[in-house]
């Protein structure tokens, strides 16, 4: 049973309200596909590509079909979706049987049932773009209007993108610090059960803990951090 699309400005207004704080990258994305999906009049599948040092990969798809499309272009480093990634430009491939800009990709495109194809540049940020492809079972499925309200989608969904991977950024930069911090704790403690039992320096105790994390083969702060465990294991059973 087939749904009358969604209204392309309710679809940006769903994007706009889109919680950071409150779903992950993977979930923004897909939501991005799937309201990519919806606005269109025409029955199509969406993915979103996403490509970093050169490599690309599919993040998310709301249908399988294309995967082996998708592979083909990623092992061999080019295809429509990776130049748009690129370029930041659209791409559009009113027809795969008369299309030869990439012969493999098309041929494959073919042999899957996909007659027409596009893909948008999504500029995210310097170390990763990405590109909103779209494509259909018939050939010529995208007619002007079609590709405008794309068009406009896309460049709404290459903000949330580029404020979701913000966000990802900035939680994880969060943990890694708390991270550095406990840690920090840990060497300093150690640092003071270790001059307390030998008598020495701190810069003493510090050459001490270096030495057992380098003979442990471990990081100086879990080395410290086993040694404060041990500690607070022997004062809890004395």
């Amino acid at each position: 049973m087939t749904h009358p699309p969604t209204d392309p400005a309710d679809a940006f207004a769903e994007l706009s309200g889109i919680n950071l704080g409150e779903v992950g990258l993977d979930d923004v994305l897909q939501h991005v596909a799937e309201l990519a999906k919806r606005v269109l009049p025409t029955p199509v599948e969406v993915w979103v590509t996403l490509v970093r040092g050169g490599t690309g990969h599919t993040a998310v798809s709301t249908h399988d079909l294309a995967r082996g499309m998708n592979e083909r272009q990623y092992a061999q480093g080019r295809g429509p979706c990776l130049d748009a990634a690129a370029s930041g430009d659209i791409l559009p491939v009113p027809d795969l049987a008369a299309e030869d800009r990439w012969p493999d990709w098309t041929e494959r495109g073919l042999e899957t049932g996909v007659g027409s194809y596009m893909s948008i540049g999504l500029p995210i940020q310097e170390a990763a773009v990405g590109a909103l492809n779209v494509y259909a079972r018939t050939p010529h499925a995208f007619d002007d209007d079609t590709i405008t309200v794309l068009e406009t989608f896309a460049a709404y969904a290459a903000v949330a993108l580029a404020n979701a991977r913000l966000y990802d950024s900035t939680t994880t930069l969060a943990r890694q610090m708390q991270e550095a911090m406990a840690g920090r704790v840990a060497i300093e403690q150690a640092k003071g059960i270790i001059m307390a039992e030998r008598h020495c320096t701190p810069t003493e105790a510090f050459a001490i803990l270096t030495k057992v994390s380098q003979d442990s083969n471990r990081k100086v702060r879990d080395a410290a951090k086993a040694l404060v465990d041990r500690a607070a294991r022997r004062s809890s059973t004395s």
